[in-house]
This record gives structure tokens, C-alpha cells and sequence, in this order.
């Protein structure tokens, strides 16, 4: 059993360090990151971003030189950590209903088709609505959803969406920090902090997907998995957090189906811990885990059975399920291009009738690419294609085609128009937010490298990652909008690293000093 569990972490950690060393390092080479002109985008940063990587140097060098600003930021920031966190958390949120209040432009991608035919009755009527959903199946779940929010609210605009957005967002960096709450308690004040940085440039506030619509659901299943494996919590609230997790993992596949991966990574470290442990069949621990067990199996089945039911028999929208799309069609377009969306590809699965006959053209088209590639020519496109997975600390912000359906060039003239330039695709300051959203994401990678220690929860967390990595290298990818799903996961992870991986910085420092 040893030796099962000694090869299992070590399979882990080198698929771990490759795959994560590919993220940090096509991360700190990103094109988000130029100062001045960017061939790559055709823009440039302006005065703010000057100013504020002026502001950061000035900050950085007066914390070294000066004790008293030094002992400032000790007081606001750390000494009273849970008076400030709480409230720049309070500070964020208001910050966010501003944003969203002034800026809630209607998407033109698979966003703005699940609203469509959410508000109104007649709109899934249309041939190409109908076509829609017979084909991308995976998407009726949410605008089933939407369609009852809209019943049992009376509201359907855009903004509302967006706001309902908001609260989801906001409710799994919550869950989120309960989370860090329970396994690693004095990090509390660094998983808000943390959490704040996120959600001061998450701009998916604004676009009600699945992306986003699933985080809440993603972080509540990990809360109620640290409920479970904490041993001073009374077996009351495991079996409350059991109900819990069944319906969370549950409702998370139904939204989109690989933000359960987690869950695989959660049943292999258990496994694995297992393995090493003495059993004692009599034992009470034991005979807990079987109920909890057998809670989370009823729960899970029951919520399937009737979420499925429900589905099934819905009278919403008609759809020909005969004309649904096979995964192998993804795993096809996940060897193309940048190893994302191909619209030849996409097109011939409108074309096609039948399974069969979608089934049967994507493995000719996979099977064709690979043998074009050759096993070198493939290995160097998953290295390529983790970077287009990955690195983008936007989150593929603008790459979805018709992201937006109103004019991309912005006024200034107004708040709103302000705003507007630092999202939009001709806005005179998108270069700028580019740059900021990439120092921040380069910066929490950088924290997860320096802060690695041997831990059972910070285990599960790099396997939670490493599969998401794998099935988007498999899968549809290409762009880093599809690694929003395992935030909570990198965010856990950036918080439970970061007190470890300041230590590891002085020690370096003080090493290269010492050279």
C-alpha cells in the first residue's frame, strides 16, 4: 500500500510541476504585459499605468527604508487585519454594483443566446434558437434556470442578470474564505485580502454564463468537504455539510460538467491517505465515514434523478436531442489552431443529422490531425496550448467572437463611457486593464510556486488543478475563460500559499545578500 501511495503523490507532483511551470512561465511572458505599443493587440497603455507602476515602486521602496511606513501598513493591514479586510471586502462590493450599475453592455456570444431565450416564450420558437439547443444541450440547464429566476422574480433585463451574476461571484469568494476559516484559520485575514484583489478585476460579473454561475456551487462542495475532514467538528454539522455536497456537485455538473473534477481529485487523495492508515473495521471513525458516505450517495442520486426529470420533460424549449453534439467533437477542435473553438468543425456538426454521422467525422478529423502532428509536433502543441489555457490573466476576456453587441469604441464623456474604455475592444484604456489583471495573475501564480509545503488539503487543491489542466489540454480550450471554473481552487491555493512563500522570499533574499 506504500508503495501505491508513494507512486501516486509522485505521479501528482510531476504532472504538477510541469503543467504549473508552463502556466507561470507562458504567464510572465504574456503579450498582457507590454508597456508602451502592443503589436500583438494593437494597442498601449496610457499615463495610468505609468503612474500606478510609479505609485507600486515608491510603496515597495518605502516599505524597505522607512520603519514608519513600514509599521504603518503592519498596523492597517496586518494587526488589524479583521477590521480592514472585512471592510475593503465591503468596499469591493460597492465598488462592483457601481461597476455594474454603469456598465452592462448585452453579450453576443453563447451568453447573450441563453438570455434570449430565456425572456420570452416566443424567442424559442426560432428555427435558430431550437437548432441551438438541439445541438449544444449542455446549455438548457442554465436557461432553464434563468427562464425561472425571470417566472418567480418578474425581472429580465441584462443588468439584473448581471447583479444575480454579482451575488454568485460574491457568495463563492465567501464560501471560499469559510473555507480557509476551518482548514487554516490564521490565514483568514490573507484569504479576504486575497479574495479582494480577485474580484477587483473579475470582469465576468458581467457576463451571466456558466463560467461564473458555477463558482458558488464549485466553492460550497469544497466547504463542505473541510467541514467533513475536520475532526473537531461535531458529526451533526458533517452530516448537514453531506446533504450539502451531494447537491452541490450535483447542480455544478448540471451547469457545466467538468467543474466537478475537484471531486474526482477529493475521492484519489482520500484514497490515497487511506492507504496509509491502520483500519480499525470497529472503529467509530470509520462507521462515520460510511454514513456520510451513504448521505452524500442519496443525496446525489436523488438531486440527479429529479434535476434530469425535470429537464427531460420541460416544455420550454423543443429540442431534437438526436442532433446533440458528441464529446469527441471538442476533443477534435482541442487539436486545432490555438486548440479551441473551429468554426469548420462547429458548422459540420449543424450540417450532420445524426450522431453517428457527428461522431464518425470527428474522430476522422482528430485522428487526421494527430497523425499530421506526429507524437513530437503534439507534445509541442499541448505545451503551446496550456499557455493559451492558462496564462491570460483577463480570462479570454474580448476573444469570444461578438462578445459584445454594442459599438466597441467607447465615449469618454460620461461615467459610463469611462468605464467602458477599460473593457471594450477599441476602449483607449483595455490595454491598461490588460496589464493590471496580468500583474495580478502573474503575481498569485507566483505565490502558489513559492509557497509549496506538504499538506493533504493543499494536495487535493494541485490535483484539482492538474486534472482541469489535462481536460482542457483533451478538450475544447484554447483561451483562459474555461480555467474560471477552478478559481476557487487557485484561490484557495494563492492563500494557503502565501504566508509560506513570503518566508521562502526573505530566505532568498537574504541568501543572494549573503552572495
Amino acid at each position: 500500500m506504500k508503495i501505491i501511495y508513494d507512486l501516486g503523490y509522485k505521479t501528482i507532483n510531476i504532472f504538477w510541476r510541469i503543467l504549473f511551470a508552463l502556466t507561470l512561465y507562458f504567464a510572465w511572458t504574456s503579450p498582457n504585459i507590454i508597456l508602451g505599443d502592443n503589436s500583438t493587440f494593437g494597442t498601449s497603455t496610457t499615463w495610468l499605468t505609468t503612474y500606478a507602476i510609479i505609485a507600486a515602486i515608491i510603496l515597495v521602496t518605502s516599505l524597505v527604508l522607512f520603519q514608519k511606513v513600514k509599521n504603518f501598513f503592519y498596523f492597517i493591514f496586518i494587526k488589524n487585519q479583521y477590521i480592514t479586510a472585512p471592510l475593503l471586502f465591503i468596499i469591493i462590493i460597492i465598488l462592483q454594483i457601481l461597476f455594474v450599475y454603469y456598465v452592462h453592455p448585452v453579450s453576443g456570444f453563447d451568453a447573450g443566446m441563453l438570455h434570449y431565450a430565456a425572456v420570452n416564450h416566443k424567442h424559442v420558437l426560432e428555427p435558430n434558437v431550437a437548432a441551438y439547443y438541439s445541438l449544444n444541450q449542455n446549455n438548457l440547464p442554465i436557461t432553464l434556470l434563468m427562464r425561472w429566476i425571470i417566472v418567480q422574480t418578474g425581472h429580465s433585463s441584462w443588468m439584473f442578470f448581471d447583479y444575480t451574476t454579482l451575488v454568485l461571484v460574491d457568495i463563492s469568494a465567501i464560501l471560499n474564505i469559510l473555507s480557509i476559516a476551518i482548514v487554516k484559520r490564521k490565514s483568514l485575514g490573507i484569504a479576504i485580502y486575497v479574495h479582494c484583489a480577485w474580484l477587483l478585476f473579475f470582469l465576468s460579473i458581467i457576463m451571466p454564463y456558466t463560467d461564473a454561475w458555477v463558482l458558488p456551487f464549485v466553492s460550497l462542495y469544497i466547504l463542505c468537504y473541510c467541514i467533513m475532514a475536520k475532526k473537531s467538528i461535531h458529526f451533526t454539522f458533517k452530516v448537514i455539510a453531506a446533504v450539502l455536497f451531494g447537491l452541490a456537485i450535483i447542480l455544478a455538473y448540471f451547469i457545466k460538467p467538468s467543474a466537478i473534477i475537484p471531486v474526482i481529485a477529493i475521492v484519489i487523495i482520500e484514497i490515497l491517505s487511506l492507504m496509509i492508515r491502520k483500519i480499525n473495521f470497529f472503529n467509530i471513525h470509520l462507521i462515520q465515514i460510511i454514513l456520510l458516505l451513504t448521505v452524500i450517495g442519496g443525496v446525489s442520486l436523488t438531486t440527479y434523478k429529479i434535476t434530469s426529470d425535470a429537464i427531460k420533460e420541460q416544455k420550454y424549449i423543443k429540442i431534437q436531442s438526436w442532433r446533440s453534439i458528441p464529446a469527441i467533437h471538442f476533443m477534435s477542435m482541442g487539436v486545432y489552431g490555438t486548440g479551441g473553438y473551429n468554426a469548420k468543425q462547429a458548422l459540420e456538426m449543424a450540417v450532420l443529422q445524426t450522431k453517428k454521422q457527428k461522431t464518425e467525422y470527428s474522430k476522422k478529423m482528430l485522428f487526421k490531425r494527430l497523425k499530421q502532428l506526429g507524437a513530437f509536433g503534439y507534445l509541442k502543441f499541448i505545451i503551446k496550448k496550456q499557455g493559451n489555457n492558462t496564462a491570460d490573466g483577463t480570462f479570454g476576456w474580448l476573444q469570444e467572437g461578438h462578445f459584445f453587441r454594442e459599438n466597441q469604441k467607447p465615449t469618454t464623456k460620461t461615467i459610463s463611457g469611462k468605464l467602458k474604455n477599460f473593457i471594450f475592444l477599441y476602449g483607449r484604456n483595455i490595454a491598461d486593464f490588460r496589464f493590471m489583471a496580468q500583474t495580478w495573475w502573474i503575481f498569485t501564480l507566483s505565490i502558489i510556486a513559492l509557497g509549496y509545503e506538504k499538506w493533504k488539503f493543499r494536495d487535493f487543491l494541485k490535483l484539482s488543478l492538474v486534472g482541469g489542466f489535462l481536460f482542457l489540454l483533451l478538450f475544447e480550450g484554447g483561451r483562459s475563460r474555461y480555467i474560471i471554473q477552478y478559481l476557487p481552487i487557485i484561490l484557495l491555493l494563492a492563500t494557503i500559499s502565501f504566508t509560506p512563500a513570503i518566508a521562502r522570499t526573505k530566505k532568498i533574499i537574504a541568501w543572494a545578500r549573503k552572495d
